[in-house]
C-alpha cells in the first residue's frame, strides 16, 4: 500500500509534459491540447486499477447498483459528453466523493452516512460530475504548465490521499515538497469550485432534485465541523465558506422549488451501509431498535434491523419485522432481497429459489438477483449452472473484478480449471496486478496444449495484456 502515492504521482507526471510548439492550442480548446480527453481516459483506468488494488473497496451488491443507477440519472442531464464512467465504492466511513480524469467516479461508503437525504448525495455528486465536464484537470494542467513536475504531481497524488481517508498513514504520506504544494495551489481553485457549485446546482434541478439540498449540505457539514481538529477529507479538498453557502444557496433559490428531496430506496441504502460500519451486529440492532422506538413508521429502520438481525442469527425476529415491509411492498427488491437472504441462512433453499425467480421476471438486468441466483445454485450444489449465471453477468460488467473474482470461485467448483485461470487473469489485470495476471493464462495455457484453437485465444489475450502493461510502464517513465 506505501507503493500507490509514488506510482500514483509518476502516473500524474504524463499531465504535464509540453506540448511541442508545432502543437500550440487554440485559445478555444487549451486543455485539449495539453491533455486529451483520450489521454485522460487512458490515465483514469489506469490510475482505477491501482487504487483499485491497494484500498478497501466495497462489494455490495445493492450499493454498486444504486450508486451507478444514480450517478448515470445525475450524468443524463448533466454537461458531461463523455459518459465512459467507471465507479468505486471505497471501505472508508469518512466523508469523501472524488471525480479523477477519465471518468472515474469514487464513492466513500461515508457519504452514505453523512448526507441526511437523497437530493444531498446528489448534490455532492453533481458537483463532482461537474468538474468532470469542465475538465478541470485538464484545465488547471494548463494553468499551472510552466510548474515544476514534483509540485503538479502532487495534485493528482492528493487524490489518492483523498481517496484513503486520513486514517490511512501509508498512502496519505506525501512528501513535504507535495505537501507544499498542495498547501499553496490547491486540487481545485476557487474559481472551479464556484463553477462545479453552479453547474452542480443546475444539475440537481434539470434531475429532479432540490437544488437546496447543495447548501443545506454545504452548511451542515459546516456547522457540525467548526470546531474539529480534523475536518473530513471533503472539506479539506473542498474549502466550503461561508461567503460559499450564501452563494449557491442563492443560487438555489432562483429555482421553483418542488424537486425531490429524499427517497425510500436512498434511506435503505443508507441503512446498509449503518449496518455496514458499526462495531457488531448486536450494537446495530440496538440502534434500529432506538430509532425505532421514536417512530415506529420509519421503513428503512426497519429493514436496517432486518439485515441486523439476520446478521446475528435472530432468524424468526428478522421474519416478523420484514412481513410488514413486505405486506406494504410486495414486489420491492430489496425487501425481497432481505428475504431471500433469511430463507437462504435458514437454508430454506426452495423458498428462497422461488422468490429469486419471481424477482428476476420483474427486475432481468438486476446485479443483486443474478448474484443471489448465483449463490443458490452454489449451494444446491449446481456449480455449472452458477457458472452460466455469472459467464452471462460478466459480459455485462467485463470491469468488474469483483464479478470475475466469483467467475474464478465458481468455474474451479465446476472443474473448469482453465476457466480458472482466465477469470483470475481479468481479476488481476482489473486490479493493476499485471504480472499476476500475465502468470494466469500461462497456467492456462500449459492446460490447453493440446487445444489449438483454445490456446490461440488464451496467448492473443496474454499478448493484449502485455500490452496494456506496456502501455502503464511507457505512462510512468
Amino acid at each position: 500500500m506505501k507503493l500507490l502515492p509514488t506510482t500514483l504521482t509518476m502516473l500524474a507526471c504524463l499531465l504535464v509534459q509540453p506540448a511541442p510548439a508545432s502543437e500550440l492550442p487554440s485559445l478555444g480548446d487549451a486543455s485539449s491540447a495539453i491533455v486529451s480527453p483520450e489521454k485522460e481516459h487512458q490515465l483514469g483506468r489506469a490510475w482505477l486499477s491501482l487504487l483499485r488494488g491497494q484500498v478497501p473497496h466495497l462489494s455490495d451488491p445493492q450499493l454498486k447498483e444504486y450508486v451507478e443507477t444514480s450517478v448515470y440519472r445525475l450524468a443524463e442531464t448533466s454537461e458531461l459528453q463523455d459518459r465512459r464512467l467507471e465507479f468505486i465504492l471505497l471501505n472508508s466511513p469518512q466523508l469523501n466523493a472524488f471525480a479523477a480524469p477519465g471518468g472515474i467516479i469514487g464513492v466513500n461508503g461515508g457519504l452514505f452516512l453523512y448526507a441526511q437525504t437523497e437530493a444531498e448525495y446528489a448534490s455532492v455528486l453533481a458537483h463532482e460530475l461537474a468538474h468532470l465536464s469542465q475538465r478541470h484537470y485538464a484545465r488547471g494542467v494548463e494553468a499551472q504548465k510552466r510548474m515544476q513536475v514534483p509540485l503538479m504531481a502532487a495534485l493528482l497524488a492528493g487524490i489518492v490521499a483523498a481517496a484513503a481517508g486520513a486514517g490511512d498513514a501509508g498512502i496519505a504520506a506525501i512528501s513535504t515538497t507535495q505537501a507544499a504544494a498542495i498547501q499553496e495551489q490547491r486540487r481545485f481553485s476557487r474559481q472551479n469550485e464556484e463553477e462545479a457549485d453552479r453547474i452542480g446546482i443546475l444539475n440537481l434541478e434539470r434531475a429532479g432534485y432540490d437544488p437546496r439540498a447543495m447548501p443545506s449540505m454545504f452548511e451542515r457539514l459546516m456547522r457540525q465541523y467548526r470546531f474539529d481538529g480534523r475536518p473530513p477529507e471533503f472539506l479539506l479538498t473542498h474549502p466550503v465558506t461561508e461567503s460559499r453557502i450564501a452563494d449557491t444557496r442563492n443560487r438555489a433559490e432562483q429555482y421553483t422549488a418542488g424537486g425531490n428531496s429524499d427517497s425510500l430506496a436512498y434511506q435503505l441504502m443508507r441503512a446498509r451501509v449503518q449496518l455496514l460500519f458499526e462495531q457488531t451486529p448486536g450494537m446495530a440492532v440496538k440502534r434500529f431498535r432506538a430509532m425505532l422506538d421514536e417512530n415506529p413508521k420509519q421503513d428503512a429502520a426497519r429493514y436496517g434491523l432486518v439485515l441486523a438481525l439476520t446478521k446475528s442469527g435472530q432468524l424468526n425476529e428478522a421474519r416478523e419485522n420484514l412481513q410488514p415491509l413486505l405486506e406494504k411492498s410486495p414486489n420491492d427488491i430489496h425487501y425481497n432481497l432481505a428475504a431471500a437472504a433469511l430463507d437462504i441462512t435458514a437454508n430454506r433453499l426452495p423458498e428462497a429459489q422461488a422468490r429469486t425467480s419471481r424477482m428476476l421476471d420483474l427486475y432481468p438486468g438486476s446485479l443483486s438477483l443474478k448474484l443471489t441466483q448465483a449463490d443458490l445454485l452454489l449451494k444446491q450444489n449446481r456449480p455449472k449452472d452458477a457458472e452460466q449465471v455469472l459467464n452471462e453477468l460478466v459480459k455485462d460488467r467485463p470491469n468488474d473484478p469483483d464479478i470475475w473474482y466469483q467467475v474464478a470461485e465458481t468455474r474451479g467448483l465446476a472443474g473448469d480449471i482453465i476457466g480458472v485461470h482466465q477469470a483470475r487473469a481479468e481479476y488481476f489485470a482489473l486490479v493493476g496486478d499485471y504480472d499476476q495476471a500475465i502468470e494466469q493464462l500461462d497456467f492456462a495455457k500449459r492446460r490447453a496444449s493440446g487445444n489449438f484453437q483454445m490456446a490461440s485465444r488464451l496467448d492473443a489475450r496474454q499478448q493484449e495484456l502485455k500490452e496494456e502493461k506496456r502501455i502503464i510502464e511507457d505512462m510512468l517513465r
